[in-house]
């Protein structure tokens, strides 16, 4: 697909197109990931992995909200040492890149995961700030700015490849921790993790989740993640991939116009394995009816005056 509107380099990432599957909804095996690479990804971000094996939280975990979904699955992984396995393996049939997503409670957790997932043959890393820090009960590290650029500092030091960092929306001014993840050292930034929710039985008259608090994803976000990329791109020049509540190529263009170069796809994924395919196509047809040879041209096009 040399000659495609749809091929672009994200940070130094060769990709066929601009869609990704968003960390989260496969499992950790080669088997999953290559399935969604036939179903038309073009990049592959893994689950969250952490040093150590985590088994996560007990049922329930998701709730079908009205306009997407809610979860509070608590991160289950096998750990890095024994997903590093399963990476190499991934190396060896996958023919996209492979995106590992981890996730610590410090910055020295991060950085041996990273390291790890590198040395196993990752293509770039994801970090997922959306975790409580060990020293700070309740506070996401990618709430506090000391502790983001913290993370990102140690991170990128320790590996040799493209560094994205996944922000959250649950902040008061994302733009602000955008620019801290970049002068830290962010190749790209993806905008955005789940937004924090709840759900309530009436019968039983209590939260529905084991955890009782979840987070939100699928349609219902992407008006405030569209938001959120459209601050970023106001105040950084690094690629950014919007994620959330991107099901189909209209949706796509929108995050393009606001300034994401690529998107990564989640919810939608759970109901048609197809949707990368679709939506390539649909963006495909966009562009040539417009005149525009890349998705390029039109990244950031909703901020001129």
């Amino acid at each position: 697909m040399e000659n495609s509107p749809l091929s672009t380099t994200l940070a130094g990432l060769q990709l066929s197109n601009p869609t990704m599957l968003a960390s989260g909804i496969t499992g950790y095996s080669a088997e999953s990931f290559l399935r969604v690479a036939k179903g038309g990804a073009g990049a592959i971000v893994t689950k969250s992995v952490s040093t150590q094996p985590r088994i996560g939280y007990a049922n329930p975990i998701v709730v079908q909200a009205e306009a997407g979904l809610l979860n509070a699955v608590g991160l289950p992984n096998p750990g890095i040492d024994i997903f590093a396995e399963e990476i190499k393996y991934t190396k060896t049939l996958l023919h996209v890149p492979l995106i590992v997503s981890i996730f610590g409670y410090s910055a020295e957790e991060y950085t041996i995961a990273a390291k790890k997932a590198v040395d196993a043959g990752a293509d770039a890393i994801e970090l997922n700030v959306s975790c409580p820090h060990v020293k700070q009960t309740g506070a996401e590290i990618g709430q506090s700015p000391q502790l983001l650029s913290e993370v990102v500092q140690q991170v990128k030091a320790a590996i040799d490849r493209t560094l994205i960092v996944k922000l959250s929306p649950n902040v008061t001014d994302i733009g602000v921790l955008a620019q801290i993840a970049v002068e830290a050292g962010a190749d790209a930034l993806t905008a955005v993790n789940t937004l924090r929710a709840l759900a309530i039985d009436p019968e039983t008259q209590l939260p529905i989740l084991s955890n009782i608090k979840g987070g939100l994803s699928g349609s219902a976000v992407k008006p405030v993640a569209l938001r959120c990329v459209y601050d970023i791109a106001e105040v950084v020049d690094v690629p950014i991939i919007g994620c959330g509540g991107i099901s189909n190529w209209q949706d796509t263009v929108e995050f393009f116009l606001a300034g994401a170069s690529a998107v990564q796809i989640g919810t939608a994924v759970v109901n048609d394995m197809e949707v990368f395919c679709a939506i390539t196509k649909g963006v495909d047809t966009y562009l040539r009816k417009k005149h525009y040879e890349s998705v390029k041209e039109i990244v950031g096009r909703a901020h001129r005056k």
